[in-house]
């Protein structure tokens, strides 16, 4: 029963971490792409800025890559996300197969524990024969009490290991859908501002000329 109590207090340890971990408001801030395009668009955002954010939040950590590297081509702003979000989602699913090996291994001592519980059995009749209930009752209940324990243990992790799985893959799908607005938004951005700059460049000479004239 130590190994499956001790099993037990960890998968309760990692269930509560996990719920506490992946919030949505921690993990999934809403509105956050709009919030940084509008400090993009008005030109307050800057490096202490791109740290916060990288801080706050794991779609803030994904989105901060691109922002830093936001000068660079649309791949390459691409390519930061992807390195950073490999980096998120690695910690978005730490402890997982913590409660995975849990919930495969609690079955098993259960089941050890039937196995010892049934060899006390046998001793039992061994020196006190088949007429004595009670000398039996004792190796009986401990391998009855140690299955369900270990099943119990082993049906909840397993449980909550499926769906924290299933959370972090949800949080991953819309990760990436943000990350890409942020591409689109930054790609777009640096495209406006050549253009600006080729526009104004161009009317600058045109001036020129039209003094030199």
């Amino acid at each position: 029963m130590l190994p499956i109590i001790l099993c037990s207090i960890v998968s309760i340890s990692i269930i509560a971490e996990r719920f506490w971990s992946l919030r949505r408001e921690k993990v999934l801030p809403k509105h956050l792409v709009a919030s940084v395009w509008n400090e993009i668009k008005q030109d307050k955002l800057s490096r202490s800025d791109i740290e916060k954010l990288r801080k706050e939040s794991a779609l803030g950590t994904v989105l901060s890559a691109g922002l830093i590297n936001r000068e660079e081509s649309r791949e390459r702003i691409k390519e930061c996300i992807e390195e950073r979000g490999r980096e998120v989602v690695h910690d978005l699913e730490r402890f997982l197969n913590t409660l995975g090996t849990i919930a495969s291994i609690s079955p098993l001592l259960g089941l050890l524990g039937t196995v010892i519980g049934m060899i006390s059995v046998f001793a039992a009749i061994t020196q006190h024969g088949v007429g004595d209930p009670g000398a039996l009752a004792s190796g009986i209940s401990q391998a009855m009490i140690t299955t369900a324990a270990g099943l119990t243990v082993a049906i909840v992790s397993l449980v909550f290991y499926r769906y924290f799985r299933r959370k972090v893959d949800g949080i991953v799908v819309v990760m990436e859908r943000e990350a890409i607005k942020m591409v689109d938004v930054l790609h777009n951005n640096r495209v406006s501002s050549e253009i600006n700059d080729e526009d104004k460049t161009s009317a600058d000479e045109a001036e020129d000329k039209q003094a030199e004239a």
